[in-house]
């Protein structure tokens, strides 16, 4: 079994074109991403999964590893099938989808990311959380919360402030979703092939997509964050991240 993580990047991001290359002290986005994953001490390879030849570039660039992919996707999942399929990985290969948009990622993380497949043998899917406790980031709707069960598995994603605390007895911990993904690439495959649910069009999360079909998702709860680049000026706080390391 290999582990391969694969960053999907497009260059007509809506809310914020040509993201993946916009400038981070003194370097593109997606190769802050890219440099990031590669010091993961798990990961066996990481390619860059882009349909702009000037992201496949700013990659090959540096010597790092890219794969041109169709402009048909319809998302970052689609697109990281369609590179598996490219690169012809084995059915029982671990995929990582990281976020192009995530240059702060600390490596550690994927070692608690994929920890659920050695635990539970035949796990189709996991992904990562940590602690919420600031009021403005629990309503902020950019900050994805996760319910978890007491088996580890999630319950649900919402952009929503979820559990909603009615009473207001009791102290909340709340969990925000960090959007890196790991699965089974027999699963990956097969969830690309799902119909989509009225609740992930409605929440625009697609990862609702598998709960609803009654797939399980892994949850490991980490202590490191990675706060993604959602539009400008975003990349000052990243910068001061940065910074302060």
């Amino acid at each position: 079994m290999k582990i391969i993580a694969l960053i999907p990047a497009r260059f007509d991001s809506k809310r914020f074109p040509g993201k993946a290359l916009a400038d981070i002290m003194g370097k593109p986005m997606i190769q802050r991403v890219y440099e990031q994953a590669t010091k993961s001490n798990i990961v066996d390879d990481v390619y860059v999964a882009t349909d702009s030849q000037k992201i496949f570039s700013a990659i090959t660039d540096i010597g790092g590893k890219a794969i041109m992919t169709g402009s048909q996707c319809s998302s970052g999942t689609d697109r990281v099938a369609e590179a598996a399929r490219t690169l012809k990985l084995d059915a029982n290969d671990i995929i990582i989808n990281i976020q192009g948009d995530q240059p702060v990622l600390q490596p550690e993380c994927l070692d608690e990311l994929v920890q659920p497949f050695y635990d539970t043998p035949g796990l189709p899917m996991a992904t990562l959380a940590n602690c919420l406790d600031d009021e403005e980031a629990i309503n902020d709707p950019n900050n994805v919360k996760v319910l978890i069960d007491a088996n580890g598995y999630a319950i649900y994603f919402s952009r929503a402030r979820i559990p909603f605390d009615r009473d207001k007895k009791e102290k909340v911990q709340y969990y925000k979703h960090l959007g890196i993904y790991a699965y089974s690439n027999a699963f990956l495959q097969e969830f690309t092939k799902l119909p989509k649910t009225p609740l992930e069009d409605i929440e625009k999360l697609e990862q609702l997509r598998a709960i609803h079909h009654g797939h399980k998702i892994g949850i490991s709860v980490t202590t490191f964050d990675s706060p993604s680049v959602d539009d400008a000026a975003d990349i000052a706080k990243v910068e001061s991240i940065l910074m302060a390391s």
